[in-house]
């Protein structure tokens, strides 16, 4: 029988195993997650792997359909916009609120600006988007607020199920460019700019979204059945909505 810390200890190693695949676009929106499968994989009792699952739903990572079972969240136009809000309070209040950047900071960025590059040169679009988004955490982390981070790392992963959903083109070299401005105003020690080019990183990200799609349920099945894409879509917002909303 397991401990009350072995099964918290579990619990997390599920929360985090699923959000790495996630955040490594290995893990898609709409994926169901079979809590039979799930124990079976960990070792564990249906009973730990449904407290994990009711942990990922709090953190708005999973959902729960009655008598279907746990699905991965397939976020909607709104969610979008509103999670892209989200991270721009607090990535530039984040960045504000830095004095400095110490150099083992400087060479844990650097390297991850590296491991970019390599990637890109490499066309290995999965672990580009894990790098993309891994940078923000990164940054995160260098301010020591494990609050900030684990909420950060929740945002992140729900941006990679945005862009999975609506993101048409995978504009890497345009995203690697952004962090590499923000890394460079970090090294002068200005901030403020550094939260500036933060906000200007995420408008472009989000600027780049077709948030009039809609995700189509059949996608896997109409692939299978080598049946063309669906081409309906849902007047939701337009696609120029940031520009409308400053009006």
């Amino acid at each position: 029988m397991q401990d009350s810390h072995t099964s918290e200890t579990t619990q997390k190693t599920i929360e985090e195993t699923i959000v790495s695949g996630i955040l490594s676009a290995r893990i898609r929106p709409g994926t169901r997650l079979s809590e039979n499968q799930l124990a079976t994989l960990f070792g564990v009792s249906r009973t730990r792997v449904r407290e994990a699952m009711m942990r990922l739903e709090t953190r708005g990572i999973v959902h729960v359909s009655p008598r279907r079972g746990w699905f991965v969240v397939e976020p909607s136009a709104e969610e979008a916009i509103a999670v892209y809000e989200a991270r721009r309070v607090i990535e530039a209040g984040l960045l504000r609120s830095m004095r400095v950047l110490t150099g083992e900071g400087r060479e844990a960025l650097d390297a991850h600006l590296n491991e970019e590059k390599s990637a890109m040169a490499a066309g290995d679009r999965q672990r580009l988007t894990y790098l993309m988004g891994d940078f923000h955490i990164r940054i995160a982390e260098l301010s020591g607020n494990a609050i900030i981070v684990d909420i950060l790392r929740d945002l992140t992963a729900r941006t990679i199920l945005i862009s999975m959903l609506y993101q048409s083109e995978f504009h890497a070299a345009q995203s690697h460019e952004g962090h590499c401005r923000i890394f460079q105003a970090m090294q002068a020690g200005d901030f403020g700019r550094a939260a500036e080019l933060s906000v200007e990183h995420l408008d472009d990200v989000e600027m780049g979204l077709d948030l009039t799609a809609r995700p189509d349920p059949l996608s896997e099945l109409r692939s299978s059945l080598s049946l063309p894409p669906r081409t309906v879509s849902a007047t939701v917002r337009p696609k120029n909505h940031k520009l409308q909303r400053s009006n």
